[in-house]
């Protein structure tokens, strides 16, 4: 694949050996070096990772990753949440109900689209202060400026609407979907390196993006042909 030719990568990668896949082994580092050559000069990478327990201890491995393409040399835009549902666990913790949704860029974002959510007091005045880095205050708003119809949405997602399609690890379409819809525009070229069952895929298509998922599992990709119901996966 062409160099600088990617404008955005939505993946979620197996980690931890919490699901077998198949018996198929990856490479993070390879990996990691070779989003990073293919990424263009403001784009983005939304990496969906979390941690599994061994032996009563977290590993980690979602924090050494982030620290890993930043090394390499993205910057870690933002740390996001993907909150959800989850089995209930009785390790004497409280439940694990998120994963990471770490978005790097390759410099600063070429698109930014932000998903607004409705106001709910909206046109109301509103007032208050800021803290300065002195420990002072000043006057936030001090018009009393009206409350705007939208505001832009946080970055903790709440979604359960995971897809029984045979695949053991789906993430739901609304967050492939409102990725895609933030990070870039109609046209552009969408990655998924572990493509599973299509979801990035299809929720490119859908969206007027182009898309390319890659995926060594025969049976995931019957899945995805399925889904995206075309003759032709770009």
């Amino acid at each position: 694949m062409p160099s600088e030719s990617i404008d955005l990568v939505v993946t979620s990668p197996p980690y931890d050996n919490l699901r077998t896949y198949g018996g198929h082994p990856w490479d993070f580092e390879g990996v990691a070096q070779e989003l990073w050559r293919l990424i263009k000069p403001g784009g983005v990478v939304v990496w969906v990772v979390g941690d599994a327990t061994v032996n009563g201890s977290e590993t980690g491995t979602s924090f050494r990753q982030a620290l890993r393409f930043m090394e390499i040399g993205f910057r870690l835009h933002d740390t996001m949440i993907y909150q959800t549902s989850k089995p209930p666990m009785n390790d004497r913790r409280y439940q694990s109900e998120f994963e990471f949704m770490f978005v790097f860029s390759r410099n600063e974002p070429a698109v930014w689209n932000p998903i607004k959510s409705q106001t709910k007091h909206a046109g109301e005045r509103v007032s208050g202060t800021y803290w300065n880095v002195d420990g002072t205050q000043k006057p936030r708003h001090g018009d009393g400026r009206p409350v705007g119809e939208s505001f832009v949405r946080g970055n903790v997602w709440r979604m359960v609407d995971r897809q029984g399609n045979g695949h053991p690890a789906t993430f739901p379409e609304a967050l492939a979907r409102d990725h895609i819809l933030s990070w870039s525009n109609e046209g552009d070229i969408i990655l998924d390196p572990f493509s599973g069952s299509g979801t990035t895929a299809k929720m490119a298509k859908h969206n007027g993006r182009r898309f390319i998922g890659i995926e060594v599992n025969q049976e995931y990709c019957d899945i995805a042909e399925k889904r995206l119901a075309q003759d032709v996966l770009f």
